[in-house]
């Protein structure tokens, strides 16, 4: 069996395999924690937090083709939250993060998108920031800071008034 056009089988798996190498860096220290934490501020310029602000961090996602999980932020805090978003990793499939609180500031540190579409819904009143640039290939980024090969990546907002 002879596969049609080589290089774009052997380009698509080497961005899977970029994704998965991503993944498989295992757990940040924490100095990169707080390396994308303080790109963040410095994106947001005025923030509530502080020289050595307390963070949360929301957990790395991996779907692949639509198996998965859907990474979920439905807590509402009274006063501003920091969140780190680890990876979003997406293959062949669609995924969609909610972030939804209104005092949410959240820190992207990556995102992966090969062949599929990652939704990211986030509560009109929230803070977005990414810690790294992105890079898109033959696809759609409304923001421009993850890594999306043949899909898209698409912000909308929620609950606004």
């Amino acid at each position: 069996m002879k596969i049609k056009n080589s290089k774009n089988v052997t380009r698509l798996l080497t961005w899977i395999l970029f994704g998965i190498a991503l993944l498989a860096h295992g757990p940040l220290s924490a100095e990169e924690r707080n390396d994308a934490i303080a790109s963040c501020l410095k994106a947001w310029g005025a923030n509530p937090f502080g020289k050595n602000p307390r963070y949360k961090t929301l957990g790395t996602s991996v779907k692949v083709f639509g198996i998965g999980q859907n990474p979920t932020d439905t807590e509402r805090t009274n006063s501003p939250s920091l969140v780190l978003v680890e990876p979003a990793v997406n293959v062949m499939g669609g995924t969609t993060m909610e972030l939804l609180n209104p005092n949410g500031w959240y820190c992207f540190r990556s995102n992966v998108n090969v062949m599929g579409s990652l939704s990211i819904k986030a509560d009109c009143k929230a803070h977005l920031a990414s810690a790294s640039d992105g890079t898109t290939v033959l696809g759609a980024s409304s923001g421009g800071k993850s890594v999306t090969v043949m899909g898209s990546t698409q912000v909308e907002l929620v609950n606004c008034q």
